[in-house]
């Protein structure tokens, strides 16, 4: 049997990794915010966690060892999207940003580290961080300070046989992405820029999540792993 601590579990992605992990084969400890929905599910226990919170963070990483004695995988899913011109983004919003989806990260990272062994840690990056797309300045600041974290920690936290990735999606369909997804014409262009035509689902990530998560997976580490329906890395060329 498999133990896992899964940070952010309410949201599209988190749902869908629960419905995946959540298994008679594996126990899962999951951090919420505001959600005990999933107290039900068997082999699974809920407990509140600041995912902001470095104490917070690390009280929950404690939990599950006091619960399980051994935790195979961490996975950080908070996140947030705001796409605005630089000049017009507040204070207040940056602070936010960099709070939920870097700080957050951090949290989790060193928790883990301070805790944990021989276990496979998995954070949460986005695709555009390779790219240079109108409006994405706060959210690609924030999600290339977890890339280049990962890369940092698996050689820190070698000694300990701590894996540390990250898994970097495209336009995903999830309640935060609600915004583009739900605008026709704005899903439409999404489509196009994705070379399958397509945008991805939450089990697209789920099952990258699940791959780097899976202990005969355990030469990988330091990656980032984009997940994108060819968003970053092709372009069509028309005759």
């Amino acid at each position: 049997m498999k133990n896992f601590i899964i940070i952010g579990s309410s949201g599209g992605i988190g749902n869908q990794l629960v419905a995946d992990l959540g298994n008679t084969e594996n126990q899962l400890l999951l951090g919420y915010h505001s959600d005990k929905s999933r107290n039900h599910l068997p082999n699974t226990i809920s407990a509140p966690v600041e995912a902001q919170s470095f104490s917070s963070v690390e009280a929950l990483v404690e939990l599950g060892l006091n619960e399980f004695g051994k935790i195979d995988g961490v996975v950080n899913l908070p996140g947030s999207v705001l796409l605005k011109p630089p000049h017009l983004i507040s204070e207040i919003e940056f602070n936010q940003t960099i709070e939920i989806n870097l700080k957050s990260a951090f949290a989790t990272l060193r928790a883990c580290g301070k805790l944990l062994s021989d276990s496979s840690i998995v954070l949460m990056s986005t695709a555009v961080t390779a790219l240079g797309l109108k409006n994405h300045e706060l959210i690609v600041a924030a999600k290339a300070g977890i890339e280049a974290m990962v890369r940092s920690a698996s050689v820190s936290y070698s000694r300990k046989s701590l894996r540390f990735n990250a898994v970097a999606p495209g336009l995903v369909d999830t309640p935060l992405t609600k915004n583009i997804t739900g605008n026709e014409f704005a899903l439409e262009v999404s489509k196009k820029m994705h070379i399958i035509k397509r945008i991805g689902t939450a089990a697209d990530i789920s099952n990258m999540i699940k791959f780097l998560l899976n202990s005969e997976n355990n030469w990988i580490t330091g990656q980032t792993f984009t997940v994108d329906g060819g968003l970053s890395s092709t372009k069509e060329t028309y005759k």
